[in-house]
């Protein structure tokens, strides 16, 4: 069966109750990145998907729909929205052998809220004129006056930099987080702006020599002539950690909705996603790595190298995403280095 953007039916706060056979998603993910997985699901189930892309504020609209919405999952990116999701109380705890033999224990909510289906690393990318192979190798590094001049990030109140901060503080407390930070920002060559993209324009231009990025933003610029030479500039590189350590990494997840009206459904759509069969679609379209222990990733993200997760909980993490913000305003890092 055909997959259905319901932009109109489902964007109606109040809404009519769901036919039975089918599940009603709220995806921050674009749905022609999803449609592989809806009509894969489509096919092997009977059920419809209807699918709604809302780009922000999709747990302030549970909120605000409560009880009435019409929407059985959340598709969303981030440690921090997922925890968002949960502790706004819009989602509801599921139990599923499936899920929990699918998806590793340190990438999915404890209590069952979520769970991921995707993986993607926070790397460096790294010029390859200017910059020589294992010259980065921990995050903590990137602190060092050798790199002086030579980085670029987007905004450290991004929750992608938010992430990886909150986990430099699960691994090193705030104190020395706070001395990283400020070394980290007296090292950019600019003022953090744009996405993790334009960190790569600004290596191919010369105006930086590595960056803070996705994984998944490599394919996505190999996959766009304009982009292209951005992406032959660079290199990936997995920092670690420490040197015994893992990379960062965050996810993508699905979590049911706290009224969800067609729970079953909803819940046969959820241990679809985490099936070896559908993240090794899920990587081939948005070049992330699957989170299923076997499930293999695209023969281009795969061609970028293998690294080491770091082991720590998205939860734990999560745990100190305040504090990380805290100290992004406390040294002033998006002011960019000193003049």
């Amino acid at each position: 069966m055909p997959s259905r953007t319901l932009l109109a039916a489902l964007a109606a706060t109040v809404a009519a109750p769901a036919l039975a056979g089918e599940v009603n998603v709220y995806s921050y993910r674009q749905p022609e990145l999803i449609a592989p997985l809806v009509e894969g699901f489509e096919a092997a189930s009977g059920h419809d998907v209807n699918i709604v892309y809302i780009d922000q504020g999709i747990t302030e609209r549970l909120v605000a729909e409560g009880r009435r919405s019409p929407a059985d999952l959340v598709f969303t990116v981030d440690i921090a929205r997922l925890t968002e999701a949960k502790e706004a109380g819009v989602t509801q705890a599921v139990e599923s052998d499936a899920i929990a033999a699918n998806v590793p224990e340190a990438m999915r909510d404890p209590e069952g809220h979520w769970a991921g289906v995707s993986v993607r690393a926070r790397a460096v990318y790294a010029s390859k004129e200017r910059v020589a192979d294992g010259e980065v190798t921990t995050y903590e590094d990137l602190a060092d006056p050798k790199w002086r001049g030579r980085i670029c990030t987007r905004p450290g109140t991004h929750d992608y930099n938010i992430a990886l901060i909150s986990a430099m503080i699960e691994h090193h407390g705030p104190d020395e987080t706070r001395t990283w930070l400020e070394g980290l920002k007296a090292n950019l060559a600019k003022a953090p702006e744009g996405n993790d993209r334009a960190q790569v324009k600004s290596i191919w231009a010369g105006e930086c020599d590595i960056s803070l990025g996705n994984t998944y933003y490599m394919g996505a610029m190999l996959g766009d002539p304009e982009q292209q030479p951005w992406a032959d500039s660079v290199r990936l590189v997995f920092p670690t950690f420490g040197e015994d350590g893992g990379t960062h990494v965050n996810v993508s997840g699905v979590a049911m909705t706290q009224g969800a009206p067609n729970r079953d459904v909803a819940l046969e759509f959820m241990e679809y996603l985490t099936s070896p069969e559908a993240q090794e679609i899920y990587a081939e379209v948005v070049n992330e790595y699957p989170v299923a222990p076997g499930a293999a990733p695209s023969e281009l993200v795969a061609g970028w190298g293998d690294f080491t997760p770091d082991a720590t909980n998205l939860v734990d993490i999560a745990a100190h995403r305040a504090e990380a913000l805290k100290l992004v305003e406390e040294v002033d890092y998006d002011a960019g280095p000193a003049s």
